[in-house]
């Protein structure tokens, strides 16, 4: 059946790693790739982390197929474009569009399986005031992009707002150089949030580099567009190694009525700015579909997500008492959404470099973004990152699985050393978000916390 044979052939290039080359061309007659696609999975330069970089810059959390490879294996499998524009841009593909991930993740009524070539359902009413992404470099086509985006799913037309910020926070500066791998990540950063709280206005925060000083700046533009919108999430999807002197940024992550969200890493440790306890660390996970139905299976952890104990922060009080949470030190992730690209989400960008057309990307900088925009979908808007973490760990230690999606299947950490559990672990944190249930989705008392 065709169907999972499309899945197979782009999926299995994930294995080969990003320098994969080999023959290209289909075989028929087995009706699947007899080597790997050229160009198969990619890891943009921006997502490199460099021992140089450390205390210094920011890096990415990105991994692709660009277009190139998605048309190949369309073309070779007869596959086509999806018409009417609402639904996935090719037929016959499980990776995750708006709908599915809104049927996985309860922000609409779940249909079986929730399987992205067949449900249709957005949360079209979801959303409020802003959700402020925070990138490094200009991105160009970033409303166009969005909007082809959007028009492809059956959301709502988009409210962008790009904002060039300063080294000194100012949200006025002038227009930052193009990188293209930071492209890709505004284009899921905005994307993802969008796709979850279709009604939030979206300010996308270019910083003028992704220097943590220039960085820096760009977070306190978002603090300011934030706190006059009256409260929002911040989703920031980069990070780097924890340095000495991170203590000194945690005044940046403390504007009242703002949640901030970070990725946890694309590799075994910590990164910091999701190792603040300030901060909502995001983790990855994988999403199981069956093939050849496409219909989901299970939520895997993924190994290549980020995690681990601080080596600059104490636990903070809201870790306290959780099962699976030992020593003195804090540990991340908190929680998690999809991640490994090979069960990744659909992005369109106009990549002068990369390619123009649709992407399928994966990453802890997708989690990041659709856990900030399922909190902004949902309303909460608490007072800070301390009260939104203090609920959803309060929700773990009410009941392990009732709050939260686990798993035991997979692993992650340096030499696969940890396993997935229904208690907190390093490789999902308290789990994944699975319904209406989730603390993200329900605002325990506000008063009582503010």
């Amino acid at each position: 059946m065709r169907i999972g044979v499309v899945a197979v052939a782009l999926g299995a290039a994930l294995s080969w790693g990003a320098s994969a080359e080999a023959q290209d061309a289909p075989s028929q007659a087995l009706g699947h790739f007899m080597g790997p696609p050229s160009s198969a999975l990619v890891v943009p330069s921006s997502s490199a982390v460099r021992s140089q970089d450390q205390g210094l810059s920011a890096h990415t959390n990105t991994q692709f197929f660009a277009p190139k490879i998605i048309a190949q294996i369309s073309a070779a499998s007869g596959q086509s474009t999806v018409s009417p524009l609402v639904g996935p841009p090719f037929t016959g593909y499980g990776y995750e569009t708006p709908a599915s991930l809104a049927c996985l993740y309860g922000l609409v009524t779940a249909t079986a399986g929730c399987n992205p070539n067949t449900v249709r359902t957005v949360p079209t009413t979801r959303g409020s005031r802003a959700i402020a992404i925070v990138d490094a470099y200009h991105y160009p086509t970033a409303l166009s992009d969005l909007q082809r985006f959007s028009t492809q799913f059956g959301l709502p037309a988009p409210t962008l707002v790009v904002k060039y910020a300063t080294a000194a926070g100012g949200c006025n500066g002038t227009r930052p150089a193009v990188d293209y791998g930071w492209e890709g990540e505004e284009a899921i950063d905005i994307q993802m949030a969008h796709a979850m709280a279709p009604r939030a206005k979206i300010y996308l925060v270019e910083a003028q580099t992704s220097y943590y000083s220039d960085m820096r700046g760009a977070v306190a533009c978002a603090n300011t567009l934030l706190t006059a919108a009256g409260g929002g999430e911040v989703s920031m999807s980069w990070g780097g190694s924890e340095f000495s002197g991170i203590t000194s940024y945690e005044s940046l992550f403390s504007a009242n009525h703002v949640v901030y969200f970070a990725s946890s890493g694309d590799s075994p440790g910590v990164s910091w700015p999701a190792s603040s306890p300030k901060v909502v660390s995001v983790g990855g996970t994988s999403i199981s579909r069956a093939i050849p139905s496409l219909n989901f299976q299970r939520y895997a952890s993924w190994a290549e997500a980020g995690e681990g104990p601080s080596a600059y922060f104490a636990r903070p009080a809201y870790q306290n008492g959780v099962a699976g949470i030992t020593g003195t030190a804090r540990v991340t992730p908190d929680i998690s959404a999809v991640a490994n690209p090979s069960t990744g989400v659909w992005v369109y960008d106009s990549n002068a470099y990369y390619g123009t057309g649709w992407f399928i990307y994966g990453g802890t900088s997708v989690a990041a973004p659709i856990v900030a925009g399922i909190a902004n979908a949902n309303g909460a808007f608490r007072l800070n990152s301390a009260a939104e973490l203090t609920a959803l760990y309060n929700a773990k230690k009410a009941s392990a699985t009732a709050n939260f999606a686990t798993t035991t299947v997979g692993y992650c950490g340096p030499y696969a050393s940890y396993v997935p559990s229904a208690n907190w672990n390093y490789c999902l944190g308290a789990g994944t978000i699975k319904s209406a249930a989730t603390p993200l989705a329900t605002p325990l008392e506000q008063t009582v916390l503010q």
